[in-house]
């Protein structure tokens, strides 16, 4: 393997995994900073408030997003057994 090859595949790599957990982290940075904002106002400092509705967004986006996600590393995981032979 030449250092072009393994770059492209760490390239390659990082792109699948930013494509495939940016939805979920961006959701759950989103519900947080709501949530944050809204306990500043009411002055409500529980802490499971924090916690349930970043847990309850990342499952429903899992479920929606979770056959474009697995197709997303599916087609990576293809891309790496195609270029096996050519690794060796």
């Amino acid at each position: 393997m030449t250092s072009d090859q393994a770059l492209y595949f760490l390239t390659e790599m990082l792109a699948a995994a930013l494509f495939v957990a940016g939805p979920i982290l961006l959701a759950t940075l989103l519900v947080g900073l709501i949530v944050s904002v809204i306990q500043v106002t009411t002055q409500i400092q529980e802490i499971t408030l924090s916690y349930v509705p970043k847990i309850l967004a990342t499952g429903i986006l899992l479920v929606v997003l979770g056959p474009w996600m697995l197709s997303k590393l599916t087609s990576f995981a293809i891309l790496l057994y195609q270029r096996l032979p050519e690794l060796g």
